[in-house]
């Protein structure tokens, strides 16, 4: 084996610290940069909710519109029975 000077062992030691924070760091970054956008997309699907509820009401059900069309063809038809007499 070889002899290792303690200050050397410390140097490198050392540097390795320093690699291992700038790596933290690096994901540390990504990871906020990850729950922010993650933030971001929670607020547009709420709002995309909220939009699309608003759509539901305001709609017409189709159903209603054949009904609302069946009973005008009704009233229709009695009327130009009774006119044709």
């Amino acid at each position: 084996m070889t002899d290792h000077n303690p200050g050397d062992v410390a140097l490198e030691l050392e540097r390795l610290r320093g690699t291992v924070e700038a790596g933290f760091a690096r994901v540390d970054g990504a990871l906020a940069l990850v729950v922010q956008r993650s933030d971001q997309t929670d607020r547009r699907l709420a709002d995309l909710d909220t939009r699309l509820d608003a759509v539901e009401r305001r709609r017409w059900p189709l159903p209603s519109i054949a009904a609302l069309a069946g009973v005008v063809g009704l009233l229709m038809t009695v009327w130009q029975a009774t006119i044709a007499r």
